[in-house]
């Protein structure tokens, strides 16, 4: 008769096990405006990015504020909303790619886009200018998917973790080149990129160094 008492005492003494804190760096989902949000949607300090994928400004923001905004990420106090502004061809192909991948890739996509965007851009630079001639005839979604695949960018994709379903499907109807392309009309107030919001506050023509201490004065850690 004993057994419920030794449970009892069994159950007080284990060590109680803390609850793991959310990935949020990992954590994305669509939103209203069309974009991706990465991060804690109920985040006390909300950035939206307006970034464009060929934009060299941008891949050097991004590497400089990888790993404090990262942090900030992690802490559940900001969130990060990527809105892109389409720039030219590549960059639309690479913005419905990242799109098209679905949100549980698209965190790590979107890092690697700009990580990449030297070495992708040229390469599908190249490779659409030595196969101009034989896609001039082809429908425009072929074309976007041929680039993607030429310029090493679904490569990139998988490596990401994109489904190959999602991959294969991406350019198979033209509804997330629509999607990018209302995205990027609806960014008219932005003459270029990157360009940020904090909290609904545009701010331009700043880089990492100076938007940073704006972040941390809203409340971000």
């Amino acid at each position: 008769m004993r057994v419920l008492p030794l449970l009892a005492a069994l159950l007080l003494a284990a060590p109680i096990a803390a609850a793991a804190p959310r990935p949020w760096t990992a954590v994305a989902a669509p939103v209203a405006t069309g974009s991706y949000l990465i991060g804690n949607p109920r985040a006390r300090v909300k950035l939206v990015e307006y970034v464009s994928y060929t934009c060299p400004h941008c891949a050097h923001y991004a590497a400089q504020s990888e790993k404090p905004l990262d942090a900030m990420v992690r802490s559940g106090r900001v969130s990060v909303e990527v809105r892109n502004q389409v720039h030219d061809g590549l960059d639309l192909v690479a913005a419905t790619l990242a799109r098209c991948a679905g949100p549980a890739a698209f965190p790590r996509l979107h890092r690697a886009l700009f990580a990449q965007q030297q070495q992708w851009f040229e390469r599908a630079a190249e490779w659409q200018q030595g196969n101009a001639e034989r896609m001039s005839a082809w429908p425009q979604l072929a074309q976007m998917k041929a680039i993607a695949e030429g310029g090493g960018l679904t490569a990139i994709a998988r490596d990401a973790g994109a489904p190959a379903g999602a991959i294969a499907a991406c350019f198979a109807t033209d509804a997330q080149v629509k999607r990018v392309l209302a995205v990027s009309n609806a960014t008219s107030q932005v003459p270029g990129t990157p360009a940020f919001e904090i909290n609904g506050r545009l701010i331009q023509n700043v880089d990492w160094a100076k938007l940073e201490p704006q972040l941390r004065a809203a409340g971000a850690k």
